[in-house]
């Protein structure tokens, strides 16, 4: 069911402060007077150009989306030059005592930011350091997050939401300094506002950040000898949060540990006292005070008496309430629950560094009903998912003359935009011995095989990881959904020493197989990705797509293929429509990456219309909607059908294949919409006039 919606129009503006600032005040309306009317204006692109450049000259991001805290009497958005004489993009280096949390319940990316930013070759990934508000400055600033399998390039103004003067979301303790507060702002434009930041997971974040792969870890099954695991983690170049989630939200515990908050976990030393040594663990809050309060605390631990200056100097210690703390490995298993690490791969490694990060493949794919999605290893059609045939022989170092060699690796499947469509899949991973003579395995195999490594659970997590050993051999990974004909797309990483590899399994040819193992029916009606990619540098004019530009463009592509007449049914407004609904920066084009991932949902519903279009008309009948639709995840009541069947069909009530990618994307688009408003899942969400406009007009 789409859940309901109550539209509001109390708030449409704040009221001015006086006839002044009513005029035209950037510094009190800021992005939020002008973005809806700015998209109303986006059939021109002379317009749309010129309405990203305020009166001052510099850019504005109409499209930032806002909430209701940003919305509220007082808070006003303004540049960073309003807030001091000489603002500083950086201030003596980015560090991680760089990151003052605000108003948002947002410690979970925060500690990932802290994280970060120890790491320079990986901060410089996410955000160009040369960046100022001098030179060349226009008001813009760029950052790049990593989503599913490549980098997004985000751009946004720099106005920030204050009041009094005061940042009231992510701020430095040093007040020239703004890039923490840039990168947040940044990254919640990527999630859909502020309020998409307000609660989450550290792990997330650093995925995004850094394109690692993260698993959650129970701080009380980690190995007795904890000082030696977490070094070996932090040389692979892992980063590490951590958080104790029994007491009551980010309330302290007796020695000062906040509950369900969390921490960066930044080293591990073995630190040389005048009574012995001792494993220290290095933590950070992101609040930057609320600090540790038990032995080996900055201000009233004692314990540091008995450690020289020099051996301080070398632990880089800082002594006051910074939210920095070093305690005991001891203290930190008893006062820690659960630890979130971020494994590095080979391509975020620093040059030169001698740290090995994993060797990282990376393989995408989906679940298609009826097609590939076969369910749980429990149901008879688990053969159906996809299969990856798994080589295992670089043995682990120090194993070479082992008797119980072994080789490590991690298994990381992660469903793509799910969230945005309102649905998480409950997926998992197995591993199963190959076939002595196939790179796959039938039915009849998965009937007498059982897996020699699996999730313990199908988890609804963006992403699950399995991480273990297992001997030298050859093995087949299967990543399936816990009930069948499920639609999702996904990317699995396989993580191994260098020698190590994982490839598609390739099963027998089509034609010997029964159709429900067919594995993606819109290869008979669509061109490959490469020859889509020749169509793309084709038609679109600089490497960016309009909606006249996808026109021509699957004009060529439905040409020859089994939907070839289709295109007679694609009209402008269809284009226009899969273009605004897709595009990530509100420019009303497509860059590759943009369109790449438009492409994707259109070989997904292909598959899906294929499948459901039994009588081969390039049209489906009405009462062949709903289950398709249903497929595609999302469920409709009657009333809403009643409006598609008046809305989206033809005059002999079918839809056509262009009708129905349009019909999908508007869904899916609308329901992503509802769900950055309804962040508490209640059912229901209020909007005001400016907002109703904007989403109604441009979308």
């Amino acid at each position: 069911m789409i859940k309901s919606l109550s539209v509001s129009s109390e708030g449409s503006l704040p009221p001015p402060e006086d006839d002044a600032d009513s005029v035209c005040s950037d510094e009190l309306l800021g992005s939020q007077s002008r973005r809806w009317l700015a998209d109303l204006m986006k059939g021109s692109d002379a317009l749309l150009e010129s309405s990203d450049v305020g009166r001052d000259g510099l850019f504005v991001d109409h499209h930032f989306p806002l909430g209701d805290l940003e919305m509220q009497p007082g808070v006003k958005w303004k540049r960073p030059q309003e807030l001091t004489s000489t603002p500083q993009f950086i201030v003596d280096g980015a560090t991680r005592l760089d990151v003052r949390q605000g108003k948002l319940n947002d410690c979970w990316l925060l500690s990932a930011i802290a994280s970060l930013s120890v790491h320079r070759y990986l901060l410089k990934k996410v955000m160009p350091l040369e960046q100022s508000f001098q030179d060349g400055y226009n008001g813009c600033f760029s950052f790049r997050f990593w989503q599913y399998g490549q980098w997004e390039e985000v751009k946004i103004d720099d106005l920030l939401p204050t009041q009094d003067d005061q940042l009231i979301y992510l701020s430095s303790p040093e007040r020239q300094e703004f890039w923490s507060s840039l990168l947040e702002k940044a990254y919640a434009k990527l999630k859909g506002g502020y309020r998409a930041l307000d609660m989450g997971f550290p792990h997330e974040a650093m995925v995004d950040m850094t394109g690692g792969v993260a698993e959650v870890l129970k701080i009380s099954s980690l190995p007795r000898n904890l000082p030696a695991f977490l070094k070996q983690l932090l040389a692979k170049g892992a980063l590490i949060n951590c958080a104790n989630c029994q007491g009551p939200l980010e309330q302290r515990d007796e020695l000062g540990i906040m509950y369900r908050h969390a921490y960066s976990l930044t080293a591990v030393e073995e630190v040389q006292t005048a009574h012995g040594s001792e494993d220290l663990v290095r933590l950070l809050n992101p609040w930057g005070n609320t600090e540790w309060e038990g032995p080996w605390s900055d201000l009233k631990g004692p314990e540091w008496r008995t450690v020289s200056m020099e051996e301080q100097k070398r632990l880089d210690r800082v002594r006051r309430e910074d939210g920095e703390f070093w305690m005991l490995t001891s203290d930190f298993r008893q006062h820690f629950e659960s630890m979130e690490v971020c494994h590095l791969t080979n391509a975020l490694s620093k040059p030169g560094s001698s740290v090995r990060p994993w060797c990282c493949v990376m393989h995408h794919g989906n679940w298609v009903p009826n097609a590939t999605a076969g369910g749980s290893a429990h149901g008879g059609l688990f053969w159906q998912n996809p299969q990856y045939y798994f080589t295992l022989s670089e043995v682990d170092r120090g194993e070479a003359d082992s008797l119980h060699q072994t080789c490590s690796f991690v298994l990381a499947l992660m469903q793509k935009h799910q969230r945005r469509r309102g649905v998480n899949l409950a997926i998992a991973l197995h591993i199963y011995p190959a076939h002595p003579k196939n790179t796959y395995l039938s039915s009849e195999d998965l009937r007498v095989l059982r897996p020699v490594l699996r999730c313990p659970s199908y988890s609804t997590r963006r992403e699950v990881v399995l991480r273990g050993s297992l001997p030298p051999g050859r093995y087949i990974i299967i990543s399936s959904t816990a009930e069948a004909n499920q639609q999702g797309a996904f990317l699995l990483r396989v993580l191994t020493e260098r020698g190590n590899a994982a490839t598609p399994a390739h099963k027998p040819p089509m034609d010997s197989l029964p159709f429900t193992e067919r594995s993606f029916p819109h290869e008979d009606a669509l061109p490959s990705l490469k020859s889509v990619k020749q169509l793309f540098r084709k038609h679109c004019h600089k490497g960016l797509c309009k909606p006249v530009h996808l026109h021509n463009l699957l004009t060529d592509a439905l040409q020859g293929g089994v939907l070839d007449g289709s295109e007679k049914n694609l009209a402008l407004e269809h284009c226009k429509s899969l273009v605004v609904l897709v595009d990530s920066q509100g420019s009303a084009r497509l860059n590759w990456s943009d369109f790449q991932s438009l492409w994707d949902k259109i070989r997904r519903w292909t598959d899906i219309f294929l499948i459901f279009d039994k009588n081969k008309t390039k049209h489906l009948e009405y009462q062949e909607v709903a289950p398709a639709l249903k497929k595609a995840g999302i469920v409709v009541d009657d009333l809403i059908m009643q409006l598609v069947g008046l809305r989206y069909t033809e005059p002999d009530m079918t839809i056509s294949y262009p009708g129905f990618l349009y019909l999908l994307i508007k869904l899916e688009s609308m329901t992503h919409k509802f769900q950055a408003y309804d962040m508490v899942g209640m059912g229901s969400i209020t909007l005001s006039y400016r907002q109703w406009l904007h989403m109604t007009m441009y979308n």
